[in-house]
């Protein structure tokens, strides 16, 4: 067992560290892209317009409404058509494939911005409209009370939220495995394969995964608890 999980030739150790290093990357820019959308799902369904609240909704619907192996199947694939129609287009002849790893950015944030979008939506509406109507009151331009007033406490109700879409995005990223990426299921499928030993690589990529989001439990504790200075506790 040791030597399959060593490092060098005869182990599995570095393409798993590697693995695990490309599950972080592909999660991290799919929550940053994912809250991007949510901000944006968030401030056109409390924009009061039809048309821009129409699409949000559209928008989260749709994605949180199928399996999101599907959302990145459509995606991998759909984008694989375009390009290739967008050759044909220029006069250019051959298999052009898209980006394994922009695809599962693309899509894991298209899904994690679904979600986001409601747990932003709910931490704006969770801001006590006093205290806007307040900082008008004294003078505070619209540009100060959305970074003064509106953003601070908007992300402390957020947070909690924000940290099971965290949780979520993490895991996500094994679905990516379809597009050949070597994250960590693709490391582990592999190894699993040309070792015949699959109980020992899935168990140590369940390891991976079960550290990593342990690690994140922490730290958005820890977020928590610093947003949440100041203020009293019932």
């Amino acid at each position: 067992m040791f030597e399959l999980l060593a490092y060098g030739d005869t182990g599995w150790g570095d393409e798993l560290l590697a693995g695990t290093a490309m599950t972080v990357a592909v999660s991290l820019g799919a929550f940053l892209l994912g809250q991007v959308f949510g901000l944006l799902g968030a401030t056109a369904k409390l924009s009061g317009r039809r048309i821009p609240a129409a699409i949000a909704d559209v928008y989260t619907t749709l994605v949180r409404g199928i399996p999101e192996l599907l959302v990145i199947y459509l995606l991998f694939f759909g984008s694989g058509n375009l390009l290739r129609w967008f050759a044909g287009l220029m006069g250019l002849d051959g298999y052009f494939e898209p980006n394994a790893f922009t695809v599962g950015v693309i899509a894991v944030g298209l899904i994690s911005g679904s979600y986001s979008t409601e747990v932003i939506r709910g931490a704006i509406q969770a801001v006590p409209h006093g205290q806007l109507e307040a900082a008008r009151a004294l003078g505070m331009r619209p540009r100060q009370v959305t970074f003064r007033i509106l953003l601070p406490q908007m992300l402390r109700f957020a947070l909690p939220g924000l940290g099971n879409v965290w949780q979520l995005t993490l895991k996500d990223t094994s679905l990516i495995s379809v597009t050949a990426l070597a994250e960590i299921m693709r490391t582990a499928h592999l190894a699993a394969g040309s070792t015949r030993n699959p109980f020992l690589f899935y168990s140590t990529a369940a390891v991976l995964y079960l550290l990593l989001t342990s690690l994140s439990t922490y730290a958005f504790a820890r977020a928590e608890r610093h947003a949440g200075r100041g203020v009293r506790r019932a």
